[in-house]
C-alpha cells in the first residue's frame, strides 16, 4: 500500500526534540521523506502495523499529532490519526 505520512511532534522541550528525530527515524525506515514532516511510503500491511505500532511507542499522545493518509484507489481517501486530535475532520475530499 502507498501512504503519506504527516507528524507534528511538540518540540518545546528536549524530551519533544527527542521525539521528533526518533519518529523521523523510523519514518526514514520505511519511505521517502518529501518534506520536513512529510514521508512517502511503500508497505505491506504487516509493515504498516509494525510502521504503526513503532511510531506509536514513540509518541506522546496527548502533545504529537500524527496521521497516515493511504493514497491507494482501494482506500478511498482513507485517513488514520494517532495521538492529540486536530480540530478538522477528514470526511470529504482530500486534496494534496
Amino acid at each position: 500500500m502507498y501512504i503519506l505520512i504527516t507528524y507534528d511532534v511538540d518540540t518545546v522541550s528536549e524530551t519533544g526534540q527527542k521525539r521528533l528525530r526518533q519518529v523521523a527515524k523510523v519514518c526514514k525506515d520505511y519511505g521517502l521523506r518529501v518534506q520536513n514532516s512529510v514521508f512517502e511510503c511503500e508497505v505491506s500491511e504487516a509493515q504498516f502495523v509494525t510502521l504503526k505500532s513503532r511510531i506509536a511507542t514513540i509518541m506522546d499522545m496527548q502533545l504529537d499529532s500524527i496521521r497516515f493518509y493511504f493514497l491507494s484507489s482501494k482506500s478511498h481517501g482513507r485517513v488514520m490519526s494517532l495521538g492529540k486530535m486536530t480540530s478538522y475532520d477528514v470526511s470529504d475530499a482530500i486534496i494534496i
